[in-house]
């Protein structure tokens, strides 16, 4: 049961980073430094308890990996997606509105975008926080948060920079997305996990 409270605390913490920065529109680089930074200290605070996955895609590339029960997906999904909502409707009390949902244009490219940086994520978050040759090590929780940060720097105004279907449901939920297109993140967030996890058994097959 810790485990999924750990879960349910750092995605908590992470949508509502987004939800205060996004829906006030805060200005020039705010949004996505706070969101890699609320990332990395919950990635430091609950990684050794949970594995800090805060992201259904990311818990799917770890299962697949082999370094996640399956007894455990299931409710880390659920405690990640509840987190996610409940930050939404927080956010929203807080900042007093809910925002302006983006349209998404061009679905293959925010397909693409989504996919890209999801694996990225994924990819890293193997890396730093499953593979044997970097086990104990001082820097995961920064790479993670980082990679984040990156991406929404990158891609956020092509796809919304989610990264992560509880983060995309959080969005719609915040009115920064329509309901109608969290299916173009979810899809791509969860196949840029399951890529992730097939390269990081490929490229380091000792990593167990």
């Amino acid at each position: 049961m810790n485990k999924y409270l750990v879960e349910f605390i750092g995605t908590f913490f992470l949508v509502l980073t987004i939800g205060c920065t996004v829906i006030p529109a805060a200005a020039g680089v705010i949004a996505p430094l706070a969101i890699g930074g609320a990332l990395m200290v919950m990635v430091f605070a609950g990684g050794h308890i949970s594995g800090a996955h805060y992201n259904p895609a990311v818990t799917l590339a770890v299962f697949l990996r082999g370094k996640c029960p399956t007894r455990d997906v299931i409710p880390y999904w659920i405690a990640q997606i509840v987190a996610g909502v409940i930050a939404a409707f927080v956010a929203i009390y807080l900042t007093g509105m809910s925002g302006t949902p983006m349209e998404i244009k061009n679905i293959p490219v925010a397909f693409v975008a989504e996919f890209l940086f999801t694996f990225a994520l994924a990819y890293v978050v193997l890396n730093v926080a499953t593979a044997k040759n970097t086990a104990n090590n001082s820097f995961y929780g920064l790479a993670i948060g980082l990679t984040v940060m990156t991406g929404a720097f990158a891609v956020g105004a092509i796809s919304g920079a989610a990264f992560n279907p509880a983060v995309a449901i959080g969005l719609a939920v915040m009115k920064l997305i329509a309901f109608s297109q969290i299916w173009i993140l979810i899809v791509a967030n969860l196949a840029g996990a399951a890529v992730a996890a097939f390269t990081f058994k490929v490229v380091c097959p000792g990593a167990d």
